[in-house]
This record gives C-alpha cells, sequence and structure tokens, in this order.
C-alpha cells in the first residue's frame, strides 16, 4: 500500500462555491501511482466546508449560496458569536452542515467521480482568505 500525503494553501475565493477539482489534481500527481485507493481531502479551517456536486454549470454553484443564505442568514438577534463580523457565526454553520472532509474513490489512477460531479469549496466568509487544505491519498 501506499500513501501520499500533502498541504496545500489554495488562493483566496470570494464568498460562494468554488469548482477546485483541477487544483487539487495538479497539486498531487501521486494519484496516477494509485490503481485502487482512496483520496480524502480535508480543509483544515471552520467557516469554509467542501462538499462534491455539479462540476458543468456554474448556476449550480450560485443556487447553492443563494439556498444556504436563506437557510443560515447573517444578524440573527440570538448570534452571540459575532467578534468578526455578520458573516462570522453563519460561515460556521454552514461549515458544521456541510463539513470539512471529502473522500473519493481513486480508480486506475484517476479520481471516480461521475460524469458531473467536481470538488467545491465552500467560503463561507466574505474575506476568507487562503485556505489550506491536506490531501491524503492511500492505496495499491
Amino acid at each position: 500500500m501506499q500513501f501520499y500525503q500533502k498541504e496545500i494553501q489554495l488562493p483566496a475565493f470570494n464568498r460562494g462555491y468554488h469548482l477546485i477539482t483541477d487544483v487539487l489534481l495538479e497539486a498531487l500527481p501521486e494519484l496516477e501511482n494509485i490503481q485502487i485507493g482512496q483520496l480524502q481531502v480535508f480543509i483544515k479551517h471552520t467557516s469554509a466546508s467542501l462538499t462534491i456536486n455539479e462540476n458543468a454549470d456554474p448556476t449550480v454553484r450560485i443556487d447553492f449560496e443563494s439556498h444556504i443564505n436563506k437557510m443560515v442568514p447573517e444578524n440573527m438577534p440570538y448570534y452571540k458569536h459575532d467578534y468578526e463580523g455578520a458573516d462570522d457565526m453563519p460561515a460556521h454553520i454552514k461549515s458544521s452542515m456541510l463539513g470539512c472532509q471529502v473522500q473519493i474513490p481513486i480508480t486506475n489512477g484517476n479520481l471516480n467521480l461521475g460524469t458531473w460531479q467536481g470538488i467545491y469549496l465552500g467560503e463561507h466568509r466574505n474575506y476568507g482568505g487562503r485556505r489550506k487544505v491536506v490531501l491524503t491519498a492511500f492505496g495499491n
């Protein structure tokens, strides 16, 4: 069994959902050495998230942002944690709802995603900055 791990820093993204599949693949070319395995992608932040969804039509990412902002609005009077602004606590809630990691099968050196699937970074802060992600690939 082979193991590869790399921590990368993503470029800063605007608030919203961003397709990062290609960025991750470029950062870990060692995937081609794995015939059967798994890739775990873990984000080291509490105000951003990772998820897998539609990779072709960018309006899906726009709709994700619109919908989650209705589900978790800013400036709710019961929020106590607002030290960094109105987007602070909602960003933490969104991150917990969507999660901090995804796991994808590796088959014949490639991610075994569906035809229309891609990996999203959910940036939930207005100014989140550069996010750190740990990539761990393992398999035979």
